[in-house]
């Protein structure tokens, strides 16, 4: 179960980037909040909160930040307005269907990806903001 809990935090990842490549959002030092829900578990999932940077290079093909893991392979994707839908398969650790819907706004966006992945389903819902540029290196 904490493999799942872990493999799902780490295709929270995707979802963002995969909205980062449309001309509305701005490259920068985000700050991304990760809800989990997962029918039959005893307990809430805690939130997440990470700061990640999104570069020039992240945001310039969408598909290859979606499926940036080479064992995820997108299967369907479509753009419409302010909102990105996409469906993945993966193999390995993180095998399993992942479908998910962003829409976002040049200095936030909300993102929800549904998991069915080593039999159990999973619903993650994400709102991130821009906090400004990228920390110098």
């Amino acid at each position: 179960m904490k493999r799942l809990v872990i493999a799902a935090m780490g295709a929270m990842l995707i979802v963002p980037a995969a909205a980062s490549a449309v001309d509305m959002m701005r490259e920068g030092q985000w700050e991304i909040t990760s809800q989990s829900e997962m029918p039959g578990m005893p307990m809430k999932i805690p939130a997440s909160t990470i700061k990640h940077c999104y570069t020039k290079e992240d945001v310039k093909d969408q598909k290859k930040v979606i499926a940036r893991d080479d064992k995820c392979k997108l299967t369907d994707y479509k753009v419409s307005g302010n909102k990105v839908t996409w469906a993945m398969k993966c193999t390995g650790e993180a095998a399993g269907t992942y479908t998910g819907e962003t829409v976002f706004g040049k200095d936030s966006y909300n993102s929800i990806m549904k998991m069915n992945t080593q039999g159990h389903k999973m619903t993650v819902k994400v709102k991130a903001r821009r906090l400004g540029d990228c920390p110098k290196k």
